[in-house]
């Protein structure tokens, strides 16, 4: 049997595929080769970010949008046709390929995927970051927003999180999670407004990035750290060399819960080695403070002691309420 020759070879379709995360021009080398070593690049899409770049780097790209039948006849002879994808990846071309090639009338081009280039991991974060930004802009209650305003969502949306991990819901700890992102992402975007001191989500980020890598010299830089109260030594130095306070009570907000907020003094106390004694007064209020210095000595956070114990008496409640329901059923 002869060998099929160069004008009966099917060719090959290269369906290539970048993400509008990465900057445009950052393609992989196996993209390059094949765009380089393509008969035809098509591109449906006159203002896809990356035909610049292509044309820049000499690979003459035509605007065409073909169907499957017309892309099959243009790689007839062995052609080699790259599609660069827009956006939606093509699918009614895609669609087109498989339909011919399920035929199994038509001598298909070998087909392939090629990914040019990849998100890395916290990609999907830009894509947050341009949601806010439009809805900001285009919604009449988003774009009246302000930080006092969305205050209390923030706290509402943290003590939901607290629940979900609390209650070990793994579904529900993500999606508050997005939540509390959430929230971090439409105040960074309400700061960009600020006529004064405006700051955007980069900005956050950067600083934060910044304090992580001062508070971890033992993975940073030249300082060693073995075990957890070791690193929890390097964060407390580093963090009284920055903040310079001069008392142990400053930086602990007072509009936190009562329980956190007495061990996070406790804590405070400790930590500092002093010796303060409680306060010389009577009342159920003092008592409190007690057991939650009491508790937070003993490594228990009280609030979520607390909440504990608060979700077993909700569950006797609700165990009372059904048998006195089946006892009432009963009754009659």
């Amino acid at each position: 049997m002869n060998a099929t020759s160069s004008e009966e070879a099917p060719g090959r379709i290269v369906l290539l595929t970048t993400s509008h995360r990465v900057a445009p021009g950052l393609l992989s080398w196996p993209a390059w080769q094949a765009l380089h070593a393509a008969d035809r690049v098509l591109c449906a899409d006159g203002a896809h970010p990356q035909l610049p770049y292509l044309r820049e780097a000499g690979t003459a790209v035509d605007e065409a949008s073909p169907t499957a039948e017309e892309l099959v006849a243009l790689c007839a002879g062995g052609h080699t046709v790259v599609v660069v994808a827009t956006g939606e990846g093509e699918p009614a071309l895609t669609d087109g390929l498989a339909r011919l090639a399920g035929s199994g009338r038509v001598q298909m081009p070998e087909l392939e995927l090629l990914p040019a280039s990849y998100d890395l991991p916290g990609a999907r974060l830009l894509d947050l970051v341009q949601v806010m930004d439009r809805i900001r802009v285009e919604c009449p209650f988003s774009s009246q927003q302000t930080h006092k305003g969305l205050a209390k969502y923030s706290i509402e949306e943290v003590y939901e999180l607290v629940e979900a991990i609390e209650e070990g819901d793994r579904d529900e700890l993500r999606e508050e999670l997005g939540d509390v992102l959430l929230q971090v992402i439409f105040h960074s975007r309400i700061a960009e407004d600020d006529p004064d001191a405006p700051f955007s989500v980069d900005d956050v980020a950067a600083g934060i990035v910044a304090k992580l890598i001062r508070r971890h010299p033992h993975v940073f830089g030249d300082e060693t750290a073995s075990t957890p109260e070791e690193v929890r030594e390097h964060w407390l130095r580093t963090k009284a060399a920055e903040k310079q306070r001069s008392s142990v009570t400053e930086g602990v907000p007072l509009t936190q819960p009562g329980l956190a907020l007495a061990a996070k003094l406790a804590s405070r106390v400790r930590t500092a080695g002093l010796d303060v004694p409680l306060p010389p007064t009577e009342g159920i209020g003092y008592d409190l403070l007690a057991l939650a210095i009491h508790a937070e000595s003993e490594g228990v956070d009280p609030e979520a002691a607390l909440r504990a114990a608060a979700r077993a008496y909700r569950d006797a409640i609700r165990r009372t309420e059904n048998e006195n329901g089946e006892s009432a059923a009963a009754d009659d």
